[in-house]
């Protein structure tokens, strides 16, 4: 039999590679003659460097930049594969994980680390970018990364705006004439798993801002009025209307930079990382595929992991199960988009945290179960 394991990681838990590993194990017990392919899958946020080293092989980097806080400095790792291309997510430099709950404030979050990855990467030679998007703690339309790359933006007396969401209202123009020149010589590939325009009821502030401390009536309003106005100015300097672009919202705003100012295409995230890795090709002669997430639920059909699998191989009529944390509202609508049976983790009444600390052993057993199925269906008698 020939299984391919294609997991996203389990949010706050276990990594795609911890889960792979885990299955394995357990798939081995069961059955003798197997051969596993082992695909550990990202959508852009979290993971996404170590999912294309793992599946395609390459090298890492580690530099030090600027966290999303005035001030802080973090340890951010990318990756190169084929020799050529830099896979960064820009959570590393500049994602939520890296603040405090209390200290979360988008008026004065900063992309510009994810800027200086991208600049550590040139100076590197490379010219080719796969960069994630996902799990930003900023709302700074993504002016950071630019300012990291020399780009100005000025406000109505020529002075440079500074660093942050609350300064996006100030900025009349934005000057490219000291960009680094080596981004237009660059082919970067944005990897983003939502569809948010920049502004409006849909877009970035409105959506996400809360998660990144958006508390009050009033910073919200500064963020979106900031926002607007720096469509606006994209519009003036580009021509490039963000509020048709879908994706210009994710990251805060960053996609919209990423478009506008570096010239970056924008792909969804799953439907990306499948090309990246040659899906496709590696499900060809596979019995069963075994993917999964922390939570199925009715929004796991809106570009989620699990579901752009099994739509891959529904084409080819491969079967798919989901091993999945738990299972929310609407779960069974992932039925409808060829996921075959879907697996919960949780085998008995626990709280969250519960879970969370029983990770590996609830996986383990939720993959014991699973194969026993799996074993069972084998036998029975087809008429």
């Amino acid at each position: 039999m020939k299984i391919l394991l294609a997991p996203d990681s389990f949010k706050g838990t276990l990594s795609s590679i911890e889960v792979i590993n885990i299955v394995e194990k357990v798939a081995r017990q069961h059955f003798r003659d197997l051969e596993i392919i082992k695909v550990p899958i990202a959508d852009g946020g979290e993971g996404t460097v170590d999912s294309l080293i793992a599946a395609i092989g390459g090298e890492y980097r580690e530099v030090e930049v600027s966290g999303p806080l005035s001030g802080q400095k973090v340890r951010a790792k990318y990756g190169i594969i084929n020799g050529h291309t830099a896979v960064i997510e820009m959570a590393q430099a500049s994602g939520l994980f890296l603040i405090k709950p209390e200290q979360r404030n988008p008026l004065i979050t900063t992309s510009f680390g994810t800027g200086e990855l991208i600049k550590a990467a040139l100076d590197e030679g490379i010219r080719d970018f796969i960069i994630g998007i996902g799990g930003s703690a900023t709302n700074d339309g993504g002016i950071g990364a630019a300012q990291a790359l020399g780009v100005k933006f000025l406000d109505s007396n020529g002075e440079n705006v500074g660093f942050g969401g609350g300064e996006l209202s100030k900025i009349r123009k934005i000057d490219l004439t000291e960009m680094d020149p080596r981004i237009r010589d660059s082919n970067i590939n944005v990897i983003c798993d939502v569809n948010n325009p920049l502004t409006g009821p849909k877009g970035a502030t409105a959506v996400y801002g809360p998660q990144k401390g958006v508390k009050t009536l009033e910073t919200f309003e500064i963020l979106e009025k900031g926002m607007k106005n720096y469509e606006k100015v994209i519009m003036d300097t580009t021509g490039l209307d963000m509020s048709t672009i879908p994706g210009s919202g994710a990251a805060g705003g960053l996609g919209a930079t990423m478009v506008a100012i570096f010239g970056a295409v924008l792909k969804p995230g799953i439907e990306a990382m499948l090309d990246f890795v040659n899906f496709d090709n590696l499900i060809k002669d596979v019995d069963l595929v075994i993917t999964g997430e922390g939570k199925i639920d009715g929004q796991s059909i809106f570009g989620k992991v699990p579901v752009g699998i099994a739509q891959r191989c529904k084409q080819k009529n491969v079967s798919v199960v989901a091993v999945s944390g738990g299972m929310g509202k609407d779960a069974r609508k992932v039925y409808e988009f060829g996921i075959d049976s879907i697996m919960p983790t949780i085998n008995s009444d626990m709280c969250l945290e519960e879970a969370f600390e029983r990770a590996e052993e609830l996986l383990e057993d939720a993959a014991d179960r699973m194969f026993r199925f799996i074993k069972i269906g084998m036998s029975l008698k087809q008429e």
